[in-house]
């Protein structure tokens, strides 16, 4: 089981910048794939960016690209993301996300979340 928490949430104004930081724990040695997602109030999850374990190959969805930043710790499994210049549309709580790859009796796929954590851009 893999444990993930979120911290580095908070309030900050249009332009600002805030790091978010995820805290891996427990059996981590099958994780592929870490990744920030956000849920604004009334919408659905989304995905916001995301790192893999060989090769630190990231990805953004488009409205975050240029702002937002992933970056991890390989041998931690630790996942970061620098967010600046926000905007209030960014305004969301954001999750922590972690899989695992299927490895033929070594990892099965499973996927985990934090709790969450608050970011909140006015304006």
């Amino acid at each position: 089981q893999v444990q993930l928490v979120e911290s580095g949430g908070g309030l900050v104004q249009a332009g600002g910048s805030l790091r978010l930081s995820c805290a891996a724990s427990g059996d981590t040695t099958c994780i592929s794939t870490m990744g920030w997602y956000r849920q604004a109030p009334g919408k659905e999850r989304e995905l916001v960016a995301t790192i893999t374990n060989a090769g630190y190959s990231t990805y953004y969805v488009d409205s975050v690209k240029g702002r937002f930043t992933i970056s991890g710790n390989n041998a931690e499994h630790a996942v970061y993301l620098q967010m600046n210049s926000l905007k209030p549309e960014d305004t969301a709580v954001y999750y922590c996300n972690a899989e695992f790859a299927w490895v033929a009796s070594r990892c099965n796929l499973y996927e985990f979340w934090g709790q969450g954590t608050q970011v909140t851009v006015s304006s």
